[in-house]
This record gives structure tokens, C-alpha cells and sequence, in this order.
């Protein structure tokens, strides 16, 4: 999806749920490129996200928070809490669950939500 949005080759986002015919949850893998902050927050209606960091590092911001994240961290967002992500200098990889019965309907994104 992220050359489709002109994101690439600093962001890659591969979402599975139409492939594995899900019908009540959803699976994406998100990757950035070392040193890269991800282009926009993001929060949702509804849709409660888990995110699992499968390689790399990186930092988190939800809400006003900013987390560091390392591998194998796991963290759970709630659907009105914006969040965005930074990779480390190795780059980052995570896997997203949610739900796939809103079809983004339910996801507002913020262009320069994160900003220093």
C-alpha cells in the first residue's frame, strides 16, 4: 500500500485479511525504513489495534506518551488514541491486529501529527 501513497521506500504496509478471507479480525505487516518517522498519526472510531514489533526498534507515540519499543514488545492501543511510529537506526517491523469490519471507515489520519 505504500508506494500506492507515494510512502515508499521509507514505508512498506502489507495488509492480509482479504488473502486469509478474515472476518473478524484483520493483520497487516508494517515496516520503515532506519531512521524514519511514519508520515501520519492515526487514531479510530472503533478499532481497538495490537501492535507486535518481529524485528528492529524504534519509538511509539500514543496520545502524549512516547514509548521506546525493542523486538518482541507488544502493545495495545485504544481506538480514540492517536498513534504514529519512528524506527530506530536498524529500522523497524511490526505486525498490527484489529478488526476488519470497519474498512478504515472508522480511521482518521493527521499529516505532521508528530512533529518536533
Amino acid at each position: 500500500m505504500a508506494p500506492k501513497f507515494g510512502m515508499a521506500p521509507q514505508m512498506e504496509a502489507r495488509f492480509a485479511r482479504g488473502d486469509l478471507e478474515c472476518e473478524q479480525t484483520g493483520v497487516s505487516l508494517q515496516r520503515l525504513a532506519p531512521s524514519e518517522r511514519g508520515p501520519f498519526g492515526h487514531r479510530h472510531g472503533e478499532q481497538e489495534e495490537i501492535y507486535v514489533v518481529v524485528a528492529g526498534s524504534g519509538r511509539m507515540k500514543a496520545g502524549d506518551d512516547i514509548v521506546d519499543l525493542r523486538t518482541w514488545d507488544a502493545i495495545r492501543v485504544a481506538p480514540e488514541t492517536i498513534r504514529a511510529f519512528e524506527a530506530g537506526p536498524d529500522g523497524l517491523e511490526l505486525l498490527a491486529f484489529g478488526a476488519p469490519t470497519t474498512d478504515n471507515r472508522d480511521a482518521e489520519l493527521l499529516h505532521g501529527w508528530w512533529s518536533d
